[in-house]
């Protein structure tokens, strides 16, 4: 297993297993990630400064999830959101979510975010575990102007 940054040719595998996990999880309802036209150019969107997307690639190449870091529109500029962590059904419990998420929180820092933001659903009760294993707390309303009013959950961490 490699994770790397992403690359320009990674955009339709990557949408692909963003909008196939929301389908599986009955998560794929408006005001998601699920209807934003930047999940088929991640690559593009991940060029905006102080941002960055891990792509997780399995031994024989193949594309098995990824996750990033960026600066949402209205958060606070010391916070970055964790965002489009997802992960194929075969690649999930075997760490590499974690390990994702660890080069995420140490990027944030490296790049001078002191906390960190995420946006979930109840639906994705599996990644709400993880993150709270994470040290993120429940946040009573959303942070930022991300547009996905679909999302019923915040979290936050300090870093």
């Amino acid at each position: 297993m490699q994770i790397r940054s992403i690359q320009q040719p990674d955009n339709p595998a990557l949408a692909k297993i963003i909008r196939a996990t929301l389908t599986e999880f009955g998560a794929n309802h408006p005001g998601t990630v699920y209807y934003d036209a930047s999940t088929d150019a991640l690559f593009e969107l991940f060029q905006k400064s102080r941002s960055v997307y891990y792509v997780a690639e399995n031994e024989d190449g193949q594309i098995i999830g990824g996750g990033g870091i960026f600066p949402t529109e209205g958060l606070p500029n010391d916070t970055c959101e964790l965002v489009k962590m997802y992960l194929l059904p075969e690649a999930r419990g075997k760490g590499i979510g974690r390990s994702i998420i660890e080069k995420c929180l140490q990027t944030a820092k490296d790049l001078g975010f002191v906390q960190i933001y995420i946006e979930s659903m109840p639906e994705l009760k599996q990644a709400l575990k993880v993150y709270e294993r994470f040290g993120f707390s429940y946040l009573k309303a959303p942070l930022g102007n991300s547009g996905h009013f679909g999302c019923e959950l915040w979290m936050i961490k300090t870093l």
